[in-house]
């Protein structure tokens, strides 16, 4: 017998830029933000009753290191018996954080489960390669640990090593999507993230982080317009090719963090869920195609919840690329999917992905997209690099006894 499972609550700080206002905060401070944050946002809970911490993260390798779950939980003065755990799977790393509390609770090992997620990629350190001896005689290279591949092992292949950006010049190449379409993509995302600030969709979730006075995510340019992106030089082929600054998610930093939990969790936190978690789904293919990843883990999800894209009234797809997100999207909506429920509050090419906290960013949101339409059924999903994709889907409890058509389905995008 298993335990139904709920997300209770979903915060996040707003998302700086690379060197921006919050590149002066470590990552952990970050990290321990939004779980203090978190926790008050529930003054009756015992903080004692919270089973464990899970953190997702991408780098590990700064001053984020030596499990940054337990550094938050320990930093945001949560009592010391709460266990804490990170994992990494890059991009989708606080998702999959999700995904593991949430099968902890189906399985009845936890109750409550406070998962999050954290990068700074401005504070990313750079690395040095360790010698086979002291004093070597030759040069030693410096690498950035900011995104991407790094001190790669040589019997990788290297069509799977490409850059990021390179490998969505070939995701578009294979699926047809023109630098047009993209700059179009991007420009609409920055226009719904600001109209969705200016309407308050951020305010009652998003938490300033002390020390700034950063109170909106850095990266949103409401003036951006597919003519002007189509003045930015391509960036990772100078000849053909269509992937820009403006077409593609930026650098960035940021924090979140989320309350999966048990039917019981809803007495120990003194609030209803915001919506169940119904089913997830994950999948991989060649590494240098991770962009389309998310098309199969979606799949995988929508299958196992005995839904079809028909019955889905609001989708957050992380857009790490506007290539791949609409390489995607392209394929959704051959089986289905009305587009026009896509990232309806912007997305990360404006709001920013600042990795390890951008899964549980898509999670939230489209699950408080949900309460605010009346929409029943929502689904959250990710790209990951190394050829990998997530996707998690979730029914809004105060539509979970109408049909999955009575929803209230937001405009065309």
């Amino acid at each position: 017998m298993t335990t139904d499972t709920y997300l209770y609550d979903a915060v996040r700080t707003p998302f700086g830029r690379f060197g921006g206002a919050l590149a002066g905060t470590r990552p952990d401070d970050l990290a321990a933000h939004v779980v203090r944050a978190l926790v008050d946002r529930s003054p009756g809970l015992d903080p004692e009753r919270i089973d464990a911490v899970t953190f997702g993260n991408a780098n590990g390798a700064g001053e984020e290191n030596r499990n940054v779950a337990r550094m938050a939980t320990l930093l945001a003065g949560l009592p010391v018996s709460i266990p804490g755990s990170t994992v990494n799977r890059l991009c989708g790393s606080s998702l999959d954080a999700a995904m593991v509390a949430s099968r902890q609770v189906m399985a009845g090992d936890a109750d409550l489960v406070l998962v999050g997620g954290v990068e700074s990629m401005s504070r990313a350190p750079w690395v040095l390669p360790k010698t086979s001896k002291p004093y070597p005689a030759h040069n030693l290279t410096a690498e950035s640990t900011a995104l991407g591949w790094r001190l790669v092992n040589p019997r990788m292949p290297g069509r799977w090593t490409v850059s990021l950006g390179e490998a969505t010049e070939q995701l578009a190449e294979l699926h047809g999507v023109s630098r047009e379409r993209q700059d179009a993509f991007a420009a609409e995302s920055h226009r719904l993230a600001a109209a969705a600030w200016d309407e308050g969709r951020y305010a009652d979730h998003v938490v300033t982080v002390p020390g700034t006075d950063l109170e909106r995510d850095e990266g949103i340019r409401p003036g951006s317009t597919p003519e002007t992106l189509a003045g930015l030089k391509t960036v990772f082929r100078t000849e053909g090719g269509t992937v820009t600054a403006g077409n593609a998610s930026p650098l960035n930093d940021g924090a979140s963090a989320a309350f999966v939990g048990s039917e019981r969790a809803a007495e120990l936190l003194g609030r209803d869920p915001l919506a169940q978690i119904v089913s997830r789904g994950e999948a991989a293919n060649e590494p240098q195609y991770f962009g389309y990843a998310p098309v199969a883990a979606a799949e995988q999800a929508l299958r196992r919840a005995g839904l079809t894209w028909s019955d889905i009234d609001a989708v957050e797809l992380n857009e790490a690329f506007a290539a791949q997100s609409l390489a995607c999207l392209d394929a959704w909506e051959r089986d289905g999917l009305d587009v026009g429920v896509v990232n309806r509050w912007g997305g990360a090419i404006a709001i920013g992905h600042p990795l390890g906290a951008s899964g549980l960013r898509v999670l939230g949101t489209v699950a408080r997209r949900l309460a605010a339409t009346g929409g029943r059924y929502g689904l959250a999903g990710i790209c990951i690099g190394v050829g990998q994709g997530l996707a998690v889907v979730v029914e809004n409890v105060a539509s979970a006894g109408t049909t999955a058509t009575t929803g209230t389905r937001e405009g065309a995008r």
